[in-house]
Order: structure tokens, then sequence, then C-alpha cells
């Protein structure tokens, strides 16, 4: 077990938080903290990395147990460069290896007699010190911080870059690649998928889901806690409620455990009733005063079924529209964008093809900075195109979500944001309208510019209901959300019978709401039916019946690298390139099993009883970890 929580309490003045909170980890679970914002996630975690104290119960962890807790920034140093920085964490590695290094020199002295007890206890060091730094992989270690470096997405930076020069989401990658280096015995990550693209968090799921030690994970984002967690804590009303299974099974059992409750209160309700009943008609009879008086000791005795609580509130969002627009809504032919203004203008994307009829449902995906964003709103000529042209359908009524919620005005209080919209509508409707998307109380009276992300998000949903579009354009509309908000969101989005255009990263609504997915890649459109799941199998089939047409077609007569095809040395190149991967994986194991032999050696008393056999074989066994430090790089990076 690595960490135990007993009748944990913990609150802010009058302000109860955490209450009666009893759970362990243990060395291998993968958890889920779940919970509406405001519900004491993030105190819990501060309570378990003793960043808090509790008012009373006890947090006990495993001795020698190592938590590692990924905070924004945290432990980096700016002046470092990313290199530098990361080769910190192997700072006890690297001490070892600085040692070995030493006492090879002191071994290899003229002036020591290599007969004598000195050099008997300076090869007993070496021995001792050489065993521990390989069981600590120490030769590894550029191998490992140049596979988390291009895992996080660190590949094309440079590794000198000085980190005060980073931008805020590169310093959280880092410094969550730097945990990941470190490998505490419990690693918590409070939203680790914030800042990530679909490859880097791919890697991410790929490194955890084989993490030597245990997981805490807070996330919104539910395809991320599907794939890695087999447990979930979820924080509820002050209390903390465990569940078996990742986020999808969790929901399942919440429902059940609910119905269940509900149908126990409701049985051992009437069973009271029925008994209080008899009691009350026989109490007076003297013929049934016992079997009466045995009926009020048993209910005495009875272990009342609490009451289930309610579930929380959750907002209400529903899109409708007014008129049907025609078939064909928006045509977008060969789309080129830039944006900024000269001189520094950036190319984002060209080649953009979109054909959207009426009741699609499309999901825009593809690598940050190709435009997706951009896209929309140049549909929406908020912003010029390069070139291209794009046509919408007639009768078509576009509401437009933005990401940024700039199109709140953040002098409007949120009463006046809807007001000075449709001025034609009653306090009470307005305030029904956000009461229903939760902003209610003195939240309605706010200005906009002070409401926190997800009320500004909410007070956006109702604009957008109120504009009734036939078409939906959305820009990251998840982001700001907490996890039943995203539910609503989702449920009324598979219910909207318009067209849906929207951008996003969330991959559990990608799965659940769109028919079609449109990858943008800077040069085209790759279209995939289907989910998130479907698209990222067909691009797997795609590029593994592509790779093998490349193996399989002959050499074309005239080679146009340019328009895309392949030429015979580019073919042969590739060929060599697996040959080359397969002669380094037999490399790395004759090293591997060098080492593994030399080091067997040294221990020999014929071997270290010679100073000179034994200075050979020392200075052999560093060649060799080298050479294998050498040749894991270059098998890393060729497999990428």
């Amino acid at each position: 077990m690595v960490l135990s929580i007993e009748q944990l309490n913990k609150g802010f003045g009058a302000n109860v938080v955490l209450q009666d909170i009893t759970a362990k980890i243990e060395d291998n679970d993968r958890i889920g903290l779940i919970g509406v914002n405001g519900a004491g996630k993030s105190t819990l975690l501060n309570l378990i990395v003793g960043d808090l104290s509790p008012d009373s119960g006890v947090i006990s962890i495993a001795n020698g147990a190592s938590i590692g807790f990924l905070r924004q920034n945290s432990g980096l140093s700016g002046e470092n460069t990313i290199w530098e920085e990361l080769r910190g964490v192997f700072r006890p590695v690297l001490e070892m290896e600085s040692r070995l290094r030493q006492l090879e020199r002191e071994m290899a002295a003229d002036n020591l007699d290599h007969a004598g007890e000195q050099y008997r206890t300076l090869v007993e060091e070496y021995a001792v010190l050489d065993e521990r730094f390989s069981k600590a992989e120490g030769y590894l270690v550029e191998v490992k911080i140049r596979t988390i470096l291009n895992g996080m997405g660190f590949g094309d930076k440079p590794a000198d870059s000085v980190i005060r020069t980073l931008s805020g989401g590169e310093k959280t990658r880092l410094a969550l690649a730097k945990l990941l280096l470190e490998q505490p015995a419990l690693l918590i990550l409070d939203e680790p998928t914030n800042h990530l693209d679909f490859k880097t968090l791919t890697w991410l799921e790929e490194y955890l889901s084989s993490y030597k030690g245990a997981l805490l994970l807070v996330s919104h984002d539910r395809y991320f806690l599907d794939k890695l967690v087999s447990g979930i804590w979820e924080v509820e009303r002050h209390k903390l409620e465990t569940y078996k299974g990742n986020y999808s099974k969790y929901v399942l059992l919440k429902k059940e455990r609910r119905e269940r409750q509900q149908k126990e209160y409701e049985q051992q309700q009437q069973e009271i009733a029925a008994m209080e009943d008899f009691v009350a008609r026989n109490l007076v009879r003297a013929s049934t005063t016992k079997r009466a008086q045995s009926r009020i000791a048993a209910l005495e005795r009875m272990e009342r079924v609490e009451k289930p609580q309610s579930e929380i509130k959750t907002a209400r969002l529903s899109f409708q529209y007014d008129r049907e627009p025609v078939k064909d809504v928006l045509v977008v032919e060969n789309l080129s964008l830039s944006v900024g203004e000269p001189p520094n203008r950036k190319h984002l994307a060209s080649g953009i093809n979109l054909h959207v009829e009426r009741g699609n449902k499309i999901a825009i995906i593809g690598a940050n900075g190709v435009g997706k964003s951009s896209f929309l709103k140049a549909v929406l000529k908020q912003i010029p195109v390069d070139s291209g042209a794009f046509s919408w359908g007639k009768n078509v009524k576009v509401a437009y979500y933005e990401q940024e919620l700039k199109g709140l005005n953040p002098n409007n209080t949120a009463l006046e944001e809807i007001w000075s919209r449709y001025p034609q509508m009653t306090e009470h409707e307005v305030r029904s309208l956000l009461g229903g998307v939760l902003l209610t109380g003195e939240a309605v009276y706010k200005k906009v510019s002070v409401l926190s992300g997800g009320e500004k998000a909410k007070l956006a949903f109702a604009v957008l209901m109120l504009q009734r579009g036939n078409v939906l354009l959305l820009d990251e509309p998840t982001n700001h959300l907490d996890l039943p908000s995203k539910e609503v969101l989702e449920e009324a989005l598979q219910e909207y019978e318009g067209t849906l255009l929207m951008v996003s990263h969330d991959r559990y609504m990608l799965n659940r709401v769109p028919d079609f997915i449109m990858e943008f890649t800077g040069t085209g459109v790759e279209t995939y039916q289907g989910g998130y799941d479907d698209y990222f199998a067909e691009k797997d089939r795609r590029r593994t019946k592509a790779a093998r047409q490349e193996e399989e077609a002959p050499a074309p007569a005239k080679a146009v690298s340019a328009s895309g095809y392949r030429t015979r040395q580019q073919k042969n190149e590739q060929i060599k390139k697996r040959q080359h991967l397969k002669d380094l994986e037999e490399e790395i194991a004759r090293l591997e099993a060098k080492i593994a032999q030399l080091e067997e050696e040294i221990t020999q008393p014929e071997i270290y009883a010679n100073y000179v056999l034994m200075g050979e074989k020392c200075q052999e066994l560093e060649e060799t970890k080298r050479a294998l430090s050498l040749v894991m790089e270059e098998w890393a990076q060729l497999s990428e």
C-alpha cells in the first residue's frame, strides 16, 4: 500500500469541504479523481502532499514511498536549459558515475601498491558502486531524457533552450516530463492533458499505462480516464465515493447505485409505515399489546436507510431552430488561410475543400496552428482568406460559439448580456434562461469580466440557444466545462437536428457526437467516417495499407517527389532503415550481454588481484557502456 486516508475532515472556517474521507491507494492502482468545480479535489490533493493539514483524520504514506505532484511550472529553474533541468533528475546517478571515473583514476595511479589493502578497498568500492550504477541504468540517462523529450513534444526544440524563454504551455509540459523521469511511487497529475495535442496525448497514455507505480489523476478528459484508470474517486457533497472501473464504468455504476439506494429506501419506508400503522391500531388492545410493543422494539433497532440525496443540478441545454436550410449547407473550394499582418503574416493552411450537407455533424481536428479556429472565422467572414472560395446555402442561419468567449461584453452583467441582445425578453424570462445554465442568485449581477471560465461558457451557451441557428459552429465547446456540464452538452448536441461543425480536442465527445471527422493537415483535408476511435483505426489502416503498397509496388518509370510519389531510392532507404533498426537491436542485445559478463568478471578474485587486468576490464566495461548508450540513442531516434 502506498497511501491510506482515514476519517479525514477539512474545512475553512464554517465552510466544510471534506468530511469523513476514507480511502487507500495500492502499489499499482490507477485512480481517477473527479468532481464538479469547487467540490474539494484540489484540497484533497494538497492534503495528500502535505501542503495543507487536516482538521482531523490521518493520512499515512508507506515508508520510503515518494510522491510526485504536477504543479504549474513546479520544480523548474528558469535559468537552466531544458537539458540541464532534466539531467538534474539523475543527479545521484551522475554522482555515482563521477565517483566511478575517480576510482578508475585512483586504481590506475603508478604510486599505488596494487597488491596492498588500499587497492583492494578501491576495487571493492568500484565493484559495489558499478553494480548500483548498472541497476540504476546510469548508462541510459541520455536515452531516457531524449525519449521523454520526444514523447512530450520537444523533439524539435533545442535542448539548450533556456526555460524562462519557454511558453506557459511548454513549461507545463516540461514539468510533466521532469516528473515522469523522477518516477515517484505515487504520481499525482492535476489536469495533465492540458496543452497536449493528440500525438503527445497518445504517447502519454501509452507511457503511463506501463508506469511502474501508482497513479492519481485529476482530469476532465474522459477519454484519458477511460484509457488509464481502474478506479474512480468522486468528491461530491463533501464525501468521497469510490467506484471500480474506468470513467464509462463509473457512469453506469453510479446510476445503478443511486437506483438501488432509492429502491431500498422506498421499500424500507413502506415497511416502516406498515409497522407504525400496526402499532397505532393495536397498542391499546389488550390482546395485541405485546405484538405492538414488539413492533416498536423492531422499529427502534432498525438500521435506517438514508434517503438518497437528489442529484446535483446540471445545466439544461437545448438547441432549436425555426426553418430548414437547403441540402448543400456549406461548400468550400481550395481555401488558403494565413493570419497576422505583413511582414509577420503566417501561412496556416491551403487546399481546404469541404462539402457540408444539411444534418451533417462534423468535427474538425488537426495539429495546433493548422488553421482550425481560423477556418471557422474565415467562413464567418471575420478574417480574410488568401485564396479560394466558400458559399453558404439558402436559409442558413449560423450560431457561433467562440473558444476565447470574446463575443461577450466584459462590462455587462450576465443579465445585461442577454437583455442587450434580446431586449424584448422579460426579467423573468432572462432569469429562467440563466437559471437553466446554473447562473443564479448574485451570479446574474456579476460583470462578465469577473465570471469564472465555466460561468462565461454557460452564459455563451445561453446566448447560443437564443440564436436558434440551424447551423452551429463551435470552437472547443468543452473548454471550461466540468464533467457533468460536458455530458449535458453532448446530449444536447446528439439531440440537435440541425447541422454541426465543431473544432474539438475532446476525444470522448468526438466519439459520441460527430458523424464525420475531418483532419486538417495544413495542405488539405482528410475525411473519416464515424467518431474518434473510428478515425484512429482508419488512419492506422490507411498507413498500413500505404506501407504495404509501397513495398509491393514496382518503382515508377519517373518519380516525382514534389507530387508525393516515392522514388526507388526512397523505397530502398526505407528498407535499409528497417534493416538498420534490426541490426541495432541485435547490437543492443550483444552489448548488454557483454556488460553483464564484464561485471561478473571484475568481482572475481583472480581479476581484481591483478591491477593491470582489472584496469583493462574496467576500461572495457566503461567503453561498452558508452557504446550501448550511443546505440540506444540511435535506436530511439530511428524508431520515432
